[in-house]
């Protein structure tokens, strides 16, 4: 099972208003386990980011000078993601940014139902509490202490590791395979162990007539009746 996660970095919240993609950062995982394969990029959005937006991210205008446009990129894009699952927190975000870049370079939209969105999963799996990445990242105990400014490489990264938790935790044959070799280990131990020798269970001869004394003292047993 192919999956992608994605996370992005805009120079404000309107995509249909005239803001813009600077950063995409996407993850592969297969079984939910990142492969290590990877797609990031820093993008000129043609516009002022600004301060506020900045303020976010740690990403400035000067910085995106000189950095390729979306049409540069979005082929490889394209080819990266194929027709994976993308995991996205707050996708509707996310692919409302992604498909105004795609319009605008007359490519087709991605399709909402791709998307698989950890931030209703959270909402659903534990309602009323906060549900940020950073909120997740400290339920689950995944380290952002790196985490300065949103970046949308390493939120993918972090996504990544709070996603498996949220769906059931670490692959569940991992486990498995650890409690086999901790059980195959046991089997081992216990064969080494020198075996016991056989204990006597026959009765003492003091036994046997305490035990005849006590039947001669039952009244009427059953086993005398006719």
């Amino acid at each position: 099972m192919r999956e992608i996660v994605l996370d992005t970095e805009t120079t404000g919240l309107n995509a249909r208003g005239g803001d813009r993609i600077i950063e995409i950062g996407c993850l592969e995982m297969i079984n939910r386990i990142a492969t290590g394969e990877s797609f990031h990029h820093y993008i000129d959005p043609q516009r002022e980011v600004p301060a506020e937006a900045e303020a976010i991210h740690g990403i400035s205008t000067a910085q995106l000078a000189g950095k390729p446009l979306f049409g540069d990129i979005v082929a490889d894009m394209e080819e990266f993601l194929g027709d994976a699952k993308l995991v996205i927190h707050n996708a509707s975000f996310d692919l409302g940014f992604l498909n105004a870049e795609l319009e605008r370079v007359g490519r087709a939209p991605l399709d909402a139902a791709r998307a698989v969105d950890t931030l209703q999963i959270a909402r659903r799996k534990f309602p009323g509490a906060p549900a940020s990445l950073d909120a997740l990242c400290k339920r689950f105990g995944v380290d952002n202490s790196s985490r300065t400014y949103h970046g949308a490489l390493l939120d993918a990264e972090l996504l990544a590791d709070v996603y498996v938790e949220l769906v059931g935790g670490r692959q569940a044959g991992l486990d498995l395979a650890s409690t086999s070799a901790g059980k195959t280990a046991d089997q081992a131990t216990k064969a080494a162990r020198a075996p016991r020798e056989p204990r006597p269970h026959a009765p003492s001869a003091d036994e046997l007539a305490a035990h005849n004394s006590f039947m001669e003292g039952l009244e009427n047993p059953v086993w005398r009746r006719d």
